[in-house]
């Protein structure tokens, strides 16, 4: 009987995998390993690639129980090739199998490694998403714009998930406009369920500190779930305390609180700890029975159900040269605020704190305060990427990069967003309390103490008038732009450049 291997990578810790699916027990062998190659491309935080590794090694004990044969490498192993390619021929060799199967990755350079590898590779869809790469690119066909909420759309009428026959519940598709509300300190609000490292996940996280003292970020707070047991209960857990008022404050942000009512299952979903569908199921139930408001059930139903299976079906169908997109043509370098530096602005501080701590941030400090500052300062859209896909423990390549390189960046020209997502200090001010004890007024538009916010927003409509200048989202502002005083816009754009120069220069801003 011939022997094949079978890879399984670190996000890919799923029991019902297409790759083990088409696998024989009796006969193959299951390679997994963990490598620097992997870490350190790029300098991944270390909660992400403890949570990796110790998830990867309870799944391969979990498979091994199954009776599967695992050739497993550990970091530290004096053997480990270091790179996913060359534990497939470390492997190769030593059990004689020249074949190869695998679950198409959701990375391009990782795909591009399987498809010119030596030894035979058959690659098999990714099963675990709800739609497929041939589903997308079948709706996308022909389309001038490829706007999420359609196909989300689509999506609930193939599941049938929150769908009253041919209606959506509620009557309504989309309730995103209930779901704005700025929260308040609350001392009863239920905190997301922390997971204590057990003796694996200790041995796990020494090694990390070891190998990866030089990346950003700490293991200091780590109590991310690593089986799929835990993810079941943390997912149990907001479904039971946090679903009801998550939707009412979704987009708000409070000092101190990186998680408010977000269920935080992203890292879980992602890595295979947890089924997309059935957390939409187990949310349309809470809706069903009357545990949770429609508005706060659709808005979590359309965190996976439409954005995640949008960005994977959009980053499959635009290519492997989608994050190379920069249609502002953006050259800064990333601020060194973005890797911990001195910052007076308390709103980024505390988004790279949390981001620092937790190798978390919830999407709208992700989009309107650490997103919005690189766009608005015209920070070269690959650092961007790079640095999400590096400093967060739920980015991956398929839903990093269209949410970076599109929906935060605008660097694909509108593909994903119809315009660019920026504001100015006044939206940070409506949805959180970081503006109370800032350096910075959000209110002082120019002069002393006035928000770089404020600044570089007039800037960047300043230099992207033409661009925008028929986009009917942007006319107001616009408009504005053009009433300004001459003078006033002076002023305005003479201190955004110091500004500017000041990030350039390595300068607290």
């Amino acid at each position: 009987m011939v022997t094949r291997l079978v890879l399984i990578l670190g996000d890919q810790l799923s029991p019902n995998l297409s790759a083990l699916e088409e696998a024989d027990k009796s006969s193959d062998v299951i390679v997994m390993a963990e490598v620097h190659g992997e870490a350190d491309s790029p300098k991944h935080h270390p909660q992400k690639i403890a949570l990796i590794f110790s998830a990867m090694r309870k799944f391969a004990a979990r498979l091994e129980g199954d009776g599967w044969d695992v050739r497993y490498a550990r970091l530290d192993d004096r053997d480990n090739a270091q790179s996913i390619s060359g534990e497939l021929l470390r492997r190769a060799e030593e059990t004689g199998a020249n074949e190869v199967i695998a679950t198409t990755p959701g990375d391009h350079r990782l795909i591009a490694m399987l498809d010119e590898h030596p030894l035979k590779i058959t690659r098999l869809p990714d099963t675990r998403f709800i739609a497929t790469h041939e589903e997308f690119a079948t709706w996308a066909d022909g389309r001038k714009e490829l706007r999420m909420e359609y196909f989300y759309r689509e999506m609930r009428r193939k599941t049938g998930i929150l769908m009253d026959g041919d209606d959506p519940a509620g009557g309504k598709w989309n309730f995103d406009h209930d779901n704005r509300k700025p929260a308040s300190n609350d001392l009863f609000r239920e905190a997301p369920p922390m997971f204590p490292p057990d003796e694996t996940t200790k041995e796990v996280i020494a090694l990390v500190e070891k190998e990866f003292s030089d990346h950003f970020g700490t293991l200091d707070t780590f109590g991310w779930p690593t089986t799929h047991e835990d993810a079941e209960r943390a997912a149990d857990h907001f479904f039971e305390h946090r679903l009801e008022c998550f939707g009412d404050y979704q987009d708000a942000m409070l000092r101190g609180d990186p998680f408010l009512y977000h269920s935080i299952l992203s890292s879980a979903l992602n890595i295979g700890l947890l089924d997309p569908l059935e957390l939409c199921k187990k949310a349309e139930e809470a809706y069903r029975s009357g545990n949770a408001p429609i508005n706060a059930v659709e808005g979590f139903i359309r965190q996976i159900l439409g954005w995640r299976e949008y960005v994977r079906g959009l980053w499959a169908f635009e290519g492997p040269g989608y994050t190379e997109r920069n249609i502002l043509r953006y050259d800064r370098k990333l601020p060194w605020l973005y890797w911990g530096g001195e910052t007076n602005m308390a709103c980024l501080s505390e988004a790279v704190n949390h981001t620092k701590e937790y190798a978390y941030s919830h999407h709208i400090q992700r989009l309107m305060v650490t997103g919005n500052f690189a766009l608005l300062a015209g920070v070269d859209p690959a650092e961007v990427h790079e640095w999400y896909l590096s400093v967060y423990v739920d980015a991956f390549e398929w839903v990093e990069a269209p949410n970076t390189i599109g929906m935060s960046q605008f660097a694909d020209g509108g593909i994903i967003a119809s315009k660019p997502y920026v504001s100015s200090a006044n939206y940070i001010d409506k949805m959180s309390d970081f503006c109370e004890t800032c350096h910075y007024s959000a209110k002082a538009k120019t002069g002393e103490g006035a928000c770089p916010f404020n600044l570089l927003y007039w800037h960047f409509i300043d230099r992207h008038s033409q661009r925008f200048g028929n986009n009917p989202r942007m006319g107001n502002v616009l408009a504005t732009w053009r009433r300004m005083d001459a003078e006033k816009k002076k002023t305005i754009l003479d201190e955004a450049t110091r500004v500017l120069e000041a990030l350039d220069d390595g300068e607290t801003v």
